[in-house]
């Protein structure tokens, strides 16, 4: 859910401020622009951040491919459960007939 909302305000445009980062955005610690995503984590990170030993070793991608990446699974679920919700829908239905 945090990601999807992260997605929705960067392709909105919007500035990434939560409960743990800055109003314009930014790294708390920092105040640098978050640009890259660590993987391991879930966590955006600025430059600073990336360089540290807490997450040198990790997988960072930048911000726009990662937000694609989960657009598009979250896409892809989505559709995954539409389908599933009009198998449902046809079987009620079909019950309900056979009720009748």
């Amino acid at each position: 859910a945090r990601l999807l909302d992260l997605a929705r305000r960067l392709s909105r445009g919007e500035a990434l401020a939560s409960g743990d980062e800055e109003e314009e955005g930014g790294c708390p610690r920092h105040r640098e622009p978050l640009e890259v995503f660590c993987k391991e984590d879930g966590a955006l990170l600025c430059a600073i951040c990336r360089e540290s030993r807490a997450h040198r070793a990790h997988t960072v991608l930048p911000v726009p491919q990662v937000v694609r990446e989960y657009k598009e699974q979250i896409q892809a679920r989505l559709q995954t459960l539409k389908d599933d919700r009009d198998k449902l829908l046809e079987f009620r239905e079909a019950e309900m007939r056979r009720n009748w």
